[in-house]
């Protein structure tokens, strides 16, 4: 479907009419007879507290999708005219809204458009993490546990540091320590040293990371000569990159400190995997690539080992409990 969307075939006669079908019925229609049968199965076992509830709020929204209520306010126009006129799909910008655009950042392959193809993988994923991610995050703690695991928003603050390229040597630590001490007036409240990783906004493979050791600081605090300052904002302001969202995943952590860090079998590592994984499974949306940061956290300083997670959230459009 995507391909024929983006490229030069006919949009009209027989294969438009037997794309229709495919769309309709092969792809729309064959979800929503699979979410049916699906929660049906899945309210039957809710009584022995085997399922997840999470769930159902990730049927819910890929039913909503799937009836052509888009819930991504860029696509809603694009989707309801094809809802209502198959041909709409005639129009170039239209079949964009749908397949998503190829044409990114010179030198990728990235997706520029996110299209309502992209929404339905989104949603169809949702459903699969919600039934199988909580029994991963179980098996994924050998030698350590999580302690604790909240969602936070803080107001807007300025995360302050020193950065460096994965290809570049650390900074002075020691420094950065001794400097932000210095700033008693200016923290945040949330005071823990981090090592902050973002791509400025962009996909993982089509910027490298950018790590930034520092603090959280109040807003507009002003930024020592050497350093390199964040903002960050509870709420969407609308552009891609920074500044970032000040909503978070906290997961705490006890128990072997190699096992916490280890990348044998982990997409990052440990900490990363099982924080991830647990926003996944309570249909939590990670607000990746736009706004999408994660963070170590050091509780006694750089001079020990990180113990803990933040993982960037948006929360916004959910309405979860605030524990694990």
């Amino acid at each position: 479907m995507t391909q024929w969307l983006r490229g030069s075939g006919s949009w009209s006669g027989e294969e438009f009419a037997r794309n229709r079908k495919m769309f309709m019925d092969g792809i729309v229609g064959r979800f929503a007879e699979q979410n049916r049968l699906l929660e049906a199965e899945l309210r039957a076992l809710e009584p022995s507290e085997v399922v997840n509830l999470a769930v159902f709020d990730a049927l819910s929204r890929f039913d909503s999708e799937l009836s052509g209520e888009s819930g991504a306010e860029e696509l809603r126009e694009a989707v309801a005219r094809v809802f209502q006129d198959f041909s709409a799909l005639r129009e170039r910008g239209i079949r964009e809204a749908f397949a998503g655009n190829e044409t990114g950042p010179a030198g990728t392959d990235s997706v520029d458009v996110y299209g309502y193809v992209n929404v339905l993988k989104d949603c169809d994923a949702s459903v699969q993490w919600t039934l199988f991610m909580p029994d991963c995050v179980e098996r994924q703690q050998e030698g350590f546990r999580v302690e604790s695991f909240e969602y936070v928003k803080l107001p807007a603050v300025r995360f302050v540091g020193m950065g460096h390229e994965l290809t570049e040597s650390m900074p002075d630590l020691e420094l950065v320590t001794r400097t932000l001490d210095a700033m008693e007036r200016a923290r945040s409240g949330f005071d823990a040293d981090l090592l902050l990783t973002h791509h400025f906004g962009e996909g993982v493979d089509v910027r490298p990371c950018r790590l930034v050791w520092g603090r959280f600081m109040r807003a507009d605090t002003p930024v020592p000569e050497g350093f390199e300052a964040v903002d960050f904002l509870p709420q969407w302001d609308g552009k891609k990159g920074q500044p970032c969202l000040s909503e978070f995943a906290f997961a705490k952590f006890e128990g072997d400190m190699d096992a916490m860090h280890s990348r044998e079998g982990f997409d990052s590592d440990a900490m990363y995997d099982v924080t991830r994984n647990i926003i996944l499974g309570q249909n939590v949306p990670i607000p990746y690539p736009e706004k999408y940061w994660t963070a170590e956290v050091f509780p006694e300083g750089f001079a020990k080992d990180s113990s803990a997670y933040l993982f960037s959230v948006d929360k916004s459009d959910t309405d979860k409990s605030d524990t694990d």
